[in-house]
């Protein structure tokens, strides 16, 4: 059995593949009378569209997003909302060598084992062009969760973080990584450009902070506010990794000083736990690091077999990104949305 939809009260199902005639969302459990329209979605799916700088994939789409069910008037009805994004620069002939051979790194060995087969046009199913669908799913859950404000940035890139004494919120939407820190943007240029010209890529981390929650979303034991975070990153293609608040460096702190102590408000006076505690939202700040690898499709010949177990060298040809965590900011705030409207929905449903 294949899993394609997540969620509880709000559940998604995502739909299509990378090369196929177009990708798409259905959105269930959304309440009703809620404003939306194609340009609540369009802004946010613009933020991940390939092509937007040259340290992207330079795949030309427009991603652009319609409705096509589960509207009425302008208004949620209540019922399935059902999203589609058409294809339209796909390029399967870059991808000939890969139907013979497996891309170290990628989805394909595995997916000929579970399967039998697989669509080898850029990877079908488990393309990154899938996310572009959780985007346009994340831009309606913002709708349910509007006090909710989610920012998300980079915070490293190939192994050199940016300063945090150097944050300038301002500088997000100024470099197209993302980044708070100028300077740090400006080294990252040099390094993906080298990385770029030698054939290679680059890992990086996103780090995702919640502004808004309130204390009491989540659940104590199997739908954990913080698990099911983890659960949702590491569903994004090449995320290995997850941190909620400090992460592995609490790890490393004594007790007295990890633990966030309180004073009357309640107030607390750190947030070392990331905004959740016994799996239900503190009222703080919720914070969320997620680890991308490097692209694994790059122009270096690596050593690999073929589907009969021949030892051969591949080389990935096409149009991909040389860095996957650039494009991945507005793939986490999506994923965040998603999770914390769907907790906000199940936290009513349970507690009015």
């Amino acid at each position: 059995m294949s899993f394609n939809t997540f969620g509880h009260a709000l559940r998604v199902t995502t739909w299509g593949e990378s090369h196929g005639p177009a990708i798409g969302a259905v959105v269930d459990g959304c309440p009703p009378g809620i404003a939306l329209s194609d340009a609540d979605i369009q802004p946010w799916l613009d933020k991940r569209r390939p092509g937007a700088s040259r340290f992207t994939t330079q795949r030309r789409e427009s991603d652009t997003v319609r409705i096509l069910s589960g509207t009425f008037e302008g208004r949620t009805t209540g019922t399935p909302i059902s999203l589609i994004i058409d294809n339209e620069d796909q390029r399967s002939k870059d991808y000939a060598d890969v139907a013979r051979a497996y891309r170290p790194g990628h989805a394909d060995y595995t997916y000929d084992a579970k399967y039998g087969f697989r669509d080898w046009r850029g990877g079908g199913r488990s393309s990154a062009r899938e996310t572009a669908a959780r985007v346009a799913a994340g831009a309606i859950a913002r709708l349910i969760i509007p006090d909710v404000k989610m920012t998300a940035y980079l915070v490293e890139l190939g192994g050199d973080p940016m300063d945090r004494d150097s944050f300038d919120s301002d500088a997000i939407e100024a470099n197209p990584f993302h980044c708070p820190d100028p300077a740090a943007a400006k080294r990252w240029e040099q390094m993906l450009d080298d990385a770029r010209k030698a054939g290679s890529s680059l890992g990086a981390v996103v780090e995702c902070v919640a502004d808004g929650v309130p204390a009491g979303w989540g659940a104590p034991v199997y739908a954990k506010l913080d698990a099911e975070l983890a659960a949702a990153m590491t569903s994004i293609n090449a995320a290995k990794g997850v941190e909620i608040g400090d992460g592995f460096a609490a790890a490393r702190l004594r007790g007295e000083e990890n633990a966030d102590a309180m004073r009357a408000g309640p107030t607390f006076l750190s947030n070392h736990a990331g905004g959740i505690l016994g799996g239900i939202s503190t009222g703080q700040p919720v914070v969320v690091r997620v680890a991308f690898k490097p692209t694994s499709s790059i122009l270096t010949p690596m050593p690999t077999i073929d589907r009969d177990g021949n030892e051969t060298e591949i080389m990935t040809k096409g149009r991909h990104d040389p860095c996957v965590g650039i494009r991945a900011a507005p793939i986490v705030e999506a994923m965040l949305a998603l999770v914390l409207a769907d907790h906000k929905l199940l936290h009513r449903a349970q507690c009015g």
